[in-house]
């Protein structure tokens, strides 16, 4: 549900979360705010999931872990987040996020940016 005041401030309950409509393969995303230039929402990954390598386009993203561990994988690397991390992912960065942890993960993500806000992609060569 989703309601809005006068003011144009909406509350919007977890029932009201859309799916995403560019998912990755491994996660499951839901948006709960869409608005120009500002996409925010859920993302969730089950226990030994891998999700499929992406970006963001031209999207600079937050995402807030709230339970669970994240790992993030990217060119060069990777680290693993824990419930109450933030993490950073630049505009244009090619990533992917598993869970290693027993239970699934959750984190609130939100993205500032134009354009396409998920692209997926053929893995790196080598990974």
């Amino acid at each position: 549900m989703t309601s809005e005041t006068r003011a144009g401030l909406k509350l919007i309950h977890e029932d009201a979360l859309r799916p995403d409509p560019t998912p990755t393969a491994g996660m499951t995303r839901a948006h709960a705010i869409t608005a120009d230039g500002l996409t925010s929402g859920t993302v969730s990954t089950k226990p030994g999931v891998m999700s499929g390598w992406h970006h963001h386009g031209t999207h600079e993203t937050s995402i807030y872990v709230v339970r669970g561990t994240l790992r993030m994988e990217f060119l060069g690397g990777a680290f693993d987040a824990h419930a109450g991390d933030f993490i950073h992912v630049p505009a244009g960065a090619v990533h992917r996020e598993s869970n290693p942890g027993d239970d699934a993960n959750l984190a609130v993500f939100s993205r500032a940016g134009t354009g396409a806000v998920t692209v997926n992609i053929d893995g790196p060569a080598g990974r």
